[in-house]
């Protein structure tokens, strides 16, 4: 059953992180993927949110929705890429707002419920 619950974040997780990195893509061009730093700052945040919760809205959304949401991999792969094309001062850039922003957001995301 807890499975289920995961399932059902993360169904709504997915769709909603392709969807804003199509739209962020279509409104704005970046030499930067902030695409995907917003999603993955935005994921912080939700998460951030839920660190005192527990039960099945953890699952929902701490587990199934962030975890489905943010993505690791595509931030690997970026920077990757960066790194490869020579940009390397792009790649430290965007490695340390992804950490900087991730992290403040997930402070702001427990501090608001506590």
């Amino acid at each position: 059953m807890r499975a289920l619950f995961v399932a059902l974040g993360a169904g709504v997780g997915a769709p909603s992180r392709y969807l804003l990195d199509k739209y962020i893509k279509r409104i704005h061009r970046s030499l930067l993927p902030i695409e995907t730093l917003a999603i993955n700052t935005i994921g912080s945040f939700v998460l951030g949110l839920m660190i005192n919760s527990h039960g099945n809205s953890l699952l929902v959304i701490g587990t199934g929705f962030a975890g489905a949401f943010t993505t690791w991999s595509t931030f690997a792969v970026e920077t990757h890429h960066l790194i490869e094309d020579g940009h390397h001062r792009k790649a430290a850039i965007y490695l340390s707002l992804t950490l900087v922003l991730g992290v403040a957001a997930a402070a702001v995301g427990v501090r608001t419920v506590s």
